[in-house]
């Protein structure tokens, strides 16, 4: 399938509309491609061998450009210091890192955190280390720049830039606990620091849609603002601070013609809404472990915001073909008059096998042809459920 073919069905579907199937992507753990590699060889791509339908590129977005600092090293496990300020451990046996300290200490401190240009070329045009590409399941150094990442994939799929919204960034600055506290106990200095920020973001998308040169066909805002029993505060809290900063992106995106999807983990359902209202046209992973059901959300949102997602991974990682099965037809029925793209509920980890994943690809492209057989759907899902649980 090419690019025109893929483009247009993730327009068609982000406008609630129906295109010719249901989009289909995902974002892979390490430890997934690694078992991927093992099962089909060590140049397998899973955005080319399933022919997904776009992919997420992410520029360097440290504040300050640099390679990472080894602290201290023991076997597998490895402190690193990032263009952040922060050190993160990497241990071999847990699935993320720990960010075991930050340079910002003080509420003081915020003011002389240092910002390198949000449009210096090495962000897009040099490759090297950071922090949010190079630090996550695993330690990846020394990427290639950004502009051939993105020239290796822009003949054949929509790619979608990257950018943090406010909080996002903000927790990586100082952490998550000072954020937190601070926002409540030095609302000045805190503001003050968050509109930094907001600058450094709205100038870091715009840079990154002029460095793309015209290569970029959407933009993924990352901002994970609550979690599993709903947001980290509240409502009206993001509303004044981080909500216009979240906007600011999101008009950029759209004054240069791409489309905006963000990626919140846990359950933000408060601000659905507010998403609607400044235009957000995608909300990203849907996250089944806190109790969010894309088929329960789709009468309410979903004539005005795209959900993509909601495949729970743990039914992926049982690798029993029913549950799996079962899993992608039900979610498969919010798809009716477009408007949801199937993909994991946060990324396909580490213990999903390689055939669990071609599984449910190959559901999804025979189940979701538009229009959609809703009968033959809900038909089997009942035979499932009756094999399941009887």
């Amino acid at each position: 399938m090419g690019k025109t073919e893929k483009l247009e069905r993730m327009k068609k579907t982000l406008a609630h509309e129906e295109a010719d199937r249901v989009p289909l992507s995902d974002f892979f753990w390490t430890g997934f491609m690694k078992r991927a590699k093992e099962a089909w060889g060590d140049d397998v791509d899973m955005y080319r061998k399933f022919d997904l339908d776009y992919i997420v590129i992410t520029p360097n977005m440290d504040p300050v450009i640099r390679d990472f600092e080894v602290v201290s090293k023991e076997g597998d496990d490895m402190r690193l210091k990032t263009g952040f300020g922060a050190t993160v451990l990497r241990k071999r046996d847990l699935p993320m890192p720990h960010y075991d300290e930050f340079s910002v200490k003080t509420p003081d401190d915020m003011a002389g955190f240092a910002f390198e240009p949000a449009d210096d070329p090495r962000r897009f045009f040099k490759g090297g280390d950071d922090q949010i590409n190079g630090i996550g399941d695993a330690i990846n150094r020394d990427l290639p720049p950004w502009i051939d990442r993105v020239g290796a994939y822009v003949d054949d799929f929509p790619v979608f830039g990257s950018v943090c919204e406010g909080y996002e960034y903000l927790w990586r600055c100082i952490g998550s606990e000072n954020a937190l506290y601070w926002m409540l106990l030095e609302k000045e200095k805190f503001d003050a620091f968050v509109a930094r920020i907001g600058d450094f973001l709205a100038r870091f998308t715009e840079a990154q849609i002029e460095a793309a040169g015209g290569k970029l066909s959407g933009m993924y805002i990352w901002g994970d603002v609550a979690y599993v029993n709903g947001m980290l505060f509240s409502p009206a809290v993001w509303r004044e601070t981080f909500k216009p900063i979240t906007a600011r992106i999101i008009d950029i995106c759209h004054r240069n013609g791409l489309m905006a999807i963000y990626h919140g983990c846990g359950n933000a359902t408060p601000i659905y809404e507010d998403f609607i209202e400044i235009g957000l046209e995608g909300y990203n992973p849907l996250e089944v472990k806190s109790k969010l059901d894309v088929v329960e959300l789709k009468p309410k949102f979903g004539d005005r915001l795209t959900f993509v997602g909601n495949i729970d991974v743990r039914e992926l990682e049982s690798g029993d073909r029913k549950r799996i099965k079962r899993e992608v037809l039900y979610k498969l029925q919010a798809a009716k008059g477009g408007g949801y793209i199937i993909q994991s509920d946060h990324s396909v980890s580490s213990e999903v096998m390689p055939e669990s994943y071609a599984y449910m690809a190959e559901l999804t492209r025979e189940y979701g042809k538009y229009p959609l057989d809703t009968d033959r759907i809900a038909k089997e899902i009942e035979e499932i459920e009756r094999a399941l649980y009887k």
